[in-house]
């Protein structure tokens, strides 16, 4: 587990993590928290210094992040239930069938509620998937599906990997692109 060193500038407050590498990194999470990985041999007060310079840039993106917290729909616990029924059954058939035909196997699938991730696979082979993907179309859960598998093959992103997602789905950046587009509306 990181260590994350609470800090403060005159307009932000931050998480700051020691991390080896050669450039300071600055992210805003979805939940409008900061952090900022730097070097070892970065003193705190660059950081500081680092955030202050991108104080607007950091304003900018929890406002974002904010709007879109704000339009994402908040379901019942009645609603959650049902969708995860309704996602699991969806992704066990084209869990099946894709691994078929891609000549995969895999392990457990689950459904959850994630609130960064539509999917993941374990190196085990288990698959993890979002139960907000059954409110979406079926183009869009195909997609996932076979990126999930296709880890089955390739445990990256590399341009090898992209190769199996494209041999099922020729149009996976459309798809992906929608997925990015869209995907916080739900």
């Amino acid at each position: 587990m990181e260590k994350i060193q609470k800090r403060k500038t005159e307009h932000v407050s931050y998480g700051l993590i020691r991390a080896q590498r050669k450039t300071m990194a600055l992210k805003v999470s979805e939940d409008g928290t900061v952090t900022v990985r730097i070097p070892y041999g970065v003193r705190p007060e660059e950081a500081d210094r680092f955030v202050e310079a991108h104080v607007d840039w950091i304003r900018k993106r929890i406002a974002e992040c904010r709007e879109r917290a704000a339009a994402r729909p908040a379901y019942t616990d009645r609603e959650r239930e049902a969708g995860k029924r309704l996602a699991k059954e969806l992704l066990l058939k084209k869990c099946r069938y894709f691994a078929e035909r891609m000549g995969v196997s895999y392990g457990t699938v689950t459904v959850r509620e994630q609130k960064t991730r539509w999917g993941s696979c374990s190196a085990k082979g288990n698959l993890n998937f979002n139960w907000k993907l059954a409110l979406m179309p079926e183009e869009i859960l195909d997609y996932l599906v076979v990126h999930e598998l296709a880890h089955r093959v390739e445990m990256n992103h590399s341009p090898a990997f992209w190769a199996v997602v494209a041999e099922e789905i020729p149009d996976y950046k459309t798809r992906r692109e929608w997925l990015r587009q869209n995907g916080a509306k739900f």
